[in-house]
């Protein structure tokens, strides 16, 4: 259901919504953004709640990304071009802790997505959350590094958060923590850029 190529993002948008490619996945497609957004959000894969509600980052780790950001919810939606790794929820993880990861099948399904959102988009700043977000779009393995560094694709500003997730634990030790706080510092700086520019 998808073409060789895109002209406009609406097209876009329109083929991924009736993307079904993924056999093992409980909800469909999660989109949320629109043509002319600078800042692009790019995270693992949509949770329970917002692939019942078909809208990203309106469960708890949405709620805590948000607070981070000092973004109420129609500022963050505004501001924001939300993507994932793969668009659809995964489920949850055999375990039962937190939701499944997405397999090496899925994540290689979704990427032709994300390259042709970042084609036409074009953004000035990327947000990468969480640690599998990072490694897929920039190829960094080290996720304590990465947080607090700046990193450059294709003219656009990388910042890399941790993932908001309570299954995390990555924030428990105080010094991530400080790298959180100078990240967001960060990406507070360039998101006045792109709202003075």
């Amino acid at each position: 259901m998808r073409r060789d190529s895109y002209r406009s993002l609406a097209s876009l948008q329109r083929d991924l919504a009736r993307c079904r490619a993924c056999p093992a996945v409980e909800s469909l497609p999660v989109i949320e953004g629109r043509a002319g957004q600078r800042a692009y959000l790019f995270g693992q894969a949509p949770g329970v709640v917002e692939g019942a509600e078909g809208r990203p980052w309106r469960g708890r780790a949405g709620q805590t990304l948000r607070r981070w950001l000092e973004l109420d919810e129609d500022a963050f939606y505004e501001t924001f071009y939300c993507a994932s790794v793969t668009r659809c929820y995964p489920g949850r993880a055999p375990s039962g802790r937190g939701d499944r990861a997405p397999s090496q099948t899925e994540q290689q399904l979704c990427a032709f997505w994300q390259e042709w959102e970042l084609r036409l988009l074009r953004p000035e700043l990327i947000v990468t959350v969480g640690g599998l977000a990072l490694r897929r779009l920039l190829g960094e393995t080290d996720l304590t590094r990465s947080v607090g560094a700046r990193f450059e694709l294709d003219g656009a500003t990388v910042l890399p958060l941790p993932h908001p997730s309570g299954a995390s634990g990555w924030l428990n030790r105080p010094a991530n923590r400080e790298r959180l706080g100078q990240a967001l510092e960060y990406v507070q700086t360039a998101l006045h850029v792109l709202r003075s520019a």
